[in-house]
């Protein structure tokens, strides 16, 4: 068996698009397990840039199977409109996509009432999220109200859930945004058949699938979304994601055992980047805050917000190595920190706060000044190398930093956003 698993291992926007489309190139299928539309990955094919939302990364490559899991929250919309974009480019032909009949769907009442809540919402009821529907639609799931791609295909059973939505949102909704904004039973159940439609031939037993790659011996590839300190049990709570972005959510959102997960790469930029409300201990204000954002393009992929950018948080990323169980560490964007003037790590928190803890939102970074920054030749010599043994000593001594303070090797390192910008310091699969 050979089985990867790729996590966010900050706030998510960690390069994740560009790791999974590099390492999707070695494998037969690509499966991702959590989250919605919500999650944005940029792929850079030559001088065309692909930003995808909800299909996994191994689009771009005939003859991959990519799977949409159990544990996503799918709005058929967006879906269909991503689908049709990708294959006017030539990609993602005719059997090479499957969708979990598991998955629950997304409708616009979930993201009418997303959008109200952090309209007129306050305090930790306004956490800065995508107003996507991705929130309500979990708690859906949780409320066991949820309708999920099986659902669809009996038109009986979605009026009665969708009545049963309509019962428990619509006081909610009406309050918020007026007798217009409660559920329409009859058009949510109108555009739900028309889903099922387009949506039946690609509709599987998603687990019995990828276990059956799993076990024939194919290379799968497990793709994340957001990041690890966006977990709901595990981040910066209540300023996270409503579902589990941890590599041990791989299995419960695709319905394999945990023994079938060989390896476990984190992806973390050589920086750090934060959008959305929660805390940010090491963030960067001013004018290196905002050279940072301008070199990185920080710009979100699926909003357009820009993120807040700081040092690299040594100690959070330490904490997201242990939750996943990190065998690698992938580290991006390593040529936008070296274009910068001077550049900081984050080595510890003041009074010893640790990065789960409440305390988080008022820590104090112990910054440490990287030695023998600043040469404008830098940035250069890091876009050309593809070997580890070309990066300038002052990179390798900042990537050894890494290594020796989360106890996690390398197993790749991105130069640049072009595919042929990455070395790999270990096989994927």
């Amino acid at each position: 068996m050979s089985t990867l698993v790729v996590v966010g291992a900050q706030w998510g926007d960690e390069g994740k698009g560009k790791v999974v489309d590099a390492l999707a190139s070695r494998a037969d299928l690509v499966a991702r397990y959590a989250g919605g539309n919500n999650a944005g990955h940029t792929l850079v094919l030559g001088d065309r840039k692909i930003v995808t939302h909800l299909i996994p990364s191994g689009c771009a490559y005939p003859g991959t199977l990519c799977v949409l899991g159990a544990g996503m929250v799918i709005d058929p919309e967006v879906f269909h409109a991503e689908v049709a974009a990708l294959q006017r480019g030539g990609m993602l032909q005719q059997g090479e996509l499957r969708v979990s009949l598991d998955a629950h769907v997304i409708f616009s009442f979930h993201r009418r009432l997303d959008g109200l809540r952090e309209d007129l919402g306050r305090g930790s009821a306004k956490i800065g999220t995508t107003r996507r529907g991705i929130g309500p639609a979990y708690e859906a799931k949780a409320g066991r109200r949820g309708i999920r791609v099986r659902d669809l295909f009996q038109p009986a059973r979605v009026s009665a859930l969708l009545e049963l939505n309509r019962d428990r949102l619509d006081p909610e909704l009406i309050s918020l945004g007026g007798p217009s904004a409660g559920v329409d039973v009859a058009a949510e159940a109108a555009r739900a058949a028309g889903w099922a439609q387009s949506l039946r031939p690609l509709a599987c037993d998603v687990g019995a699938l990828v276990d059956d790659a799993i076990r024939s011996g194919q290379r799968v590839l497990i793709e994340g979304a957001q990041g690890a300190l966006l977990d709901l049990d595990h981040g910066t709570y209540p300023y996270v994601t409503s579902s589990t972005t941890l590599a041990g959510g791989a299995c419960a959102g695709l319905g394999i055992g945990p023994m079938a997960i060989k390896k476990v790469w984190g992806i973390t930029k050589a920086y750090a980047t934060r959008v959305g409300a929660g805390p940010f201990p090491s963030r960067v204000d001013g004018e290196l805050g905002d050279l940072l954002r301008r070199e990185g393009g920080e710009f979100g992929a699926t909003t357009g917000r820009p993120r807040d950018c700081g040092w690299l948080d040594l100690p959070a990323l330490r904490y997201a190595a242990r939750t996943n169980g990190l065998s690698g560490l992938c580290v991006t964007k390593l040529d936008v920190l070296a274009a910068m003037p001077e550049a900081w790590i984050c080595a510890a928190y003041e009074g010893g706060v640790a990065p789960g803890a409440d305390e988080l939102d008022q820590a104090r970074p112990v910054l440490e000044r990287l030695r023998d920054w600043g040469d404008p030749r830098l940035v250069e010599r890091v876009k050309l190398a593809r070997r580890l043994v070309d990066l300038p000593p002052p990179v390798r001594d900042y990537l050894d930093r890494i290594v020796e303070f989360t106890g996690v090797p390398l197993a790749l390192v991105s130069v640049g956003a072009s595919r042929e910008q990455t070395i790999f310091l270990e096989e994927a699969f």
